[in-house]
């Protein structure tokens, strides 16, 4: 596991903007390949969908299991299961409550972005693939999101008035009662991939912190992030995002245009991008990639 929990004594510089460089490449790799992975509730989407379920259909009482999981006496998984029974709607309502959940203006974009560069992208949440699955076709991403091989989240089917609830994705192992274990989910599928990036925005995120190489955080996991000292950077939209990651993507995974599978942001002037992703040498360290300059650099401070 890659730790990113600064020193304590280091702690107080996160906040100054000064975030430790953290050499986060495998070693021996100048060519990064990158792999992403997303929460969706308050980051795909623009609310919890969850929450957004529960304050309309569910009887007050889940207010209660919540308070419960913010306090650490239960986890996402138990907690989850018990609001959800608490829920009664029909489908027809239900469905019109999700069709109304707005996204990230910018990610289906991103998505798409993602697909053209060959980067493998992941929607990991504790939040329901029936839920997840609707808003994202509404939206036009297709694919592997929606058949369902690039999305680990909690289960959810509609029976009457009533919902239940299933969670394929937590190990006998999840010390932490999680509704989908992301932690475990990214060490299963990572594979070779580096560097490794999450997204998120809540509590329910932050055990996957250290299991990342870079963290793009928003809301309550940008606060957690900065209370305990970890790295991360911080965002508001998925076209930020992009931003950060095109510098690496470059030279990572050629971005093809659709006609004819041309590079997309050929360098010019015949320049390679082997000679794009030299950035530096030295005695003890050999290259340098541009990659590791990206990751290790100011640009994920706190400071903007």
């Amino acid at each position: 596991m890659r730790q990113r929990l600064l020193a304590a004594e280091d702690a107080a510089s996160v906040q100054n903007g000064n975030v430790e460089r953290l050499n986060v490449m495998k070693s021996g790799t100048s060519h990064p390949s990158p792999v992403i992975f997303s929460d969706f509730d308050g980051t795909i989407s623009q609310l919890d969908v969850t929450d957004v379920i529960l304050e309309r259909f569910a009887d007050s009482a889940w207010h209660e299991v919540e308070e419960e999981w913010i306090q650490g006496l239960i986890g996402s998984r138990e907690c989850l299961r018990r609001q959800m029974a608490l829920v009664h709607a029909s489908v027809e309502d239900l469905d019109s409550l999700i069709d109304s959940i707005p996204l990230d203006p910018g990610f289906a974009e991103f998505h798409r972005w993602t697909r053209q560069c060959g980067i493998p992208f992941y929607v990991v949440s504790d939040g329901f693939d029936y839920v997840i699955q609707r808003v994202l076709r509404s939206c036009g991403v297709n694919g592997d999101l929606l058949n369902g091989s690039h999305l680990f989240s909690s289960s959810m089917r509609v029976e009457g008035s009533s919902l239940t609830v299933d969670f394929p994705h937590w190990p006998e192992g999840c010390e932490h009662g999680c509704a989908t274990c992301k932690p475990d989910v990214i060490r299963r599928v990572r594979g070779s991939h580096s560097p490794v990036i999450f997204v998120g925005d809540g509590l329910s995120d932050r055990f996957s912190v250290t299991e990342a190489d870079v963290v793009f955080a928003k809301d309550k996991l940008l606060a957690y992030c900065s209370e305990n000292g970890l790295a991360c950077r911080p965002f508001s939209a998925f076209s930020e995002i992009r931003r950060e990651l095109e510098p690496i993507v470059t030279v990572a995974v050629p971005c093809n245009e659709s006609n004819g599978g041309r590079d997309a942001r050929a360098p010019r002037g015949g320049q390679s991008p082997d000679s794009m992703i030299v950035q530096d040498r030295n005695e003890s360290n050999g290259v340098v990639s541009k990659a590791q300059h990206f990751i290790q650099g100011d640009r994920f401070d706190y400071d903007n």
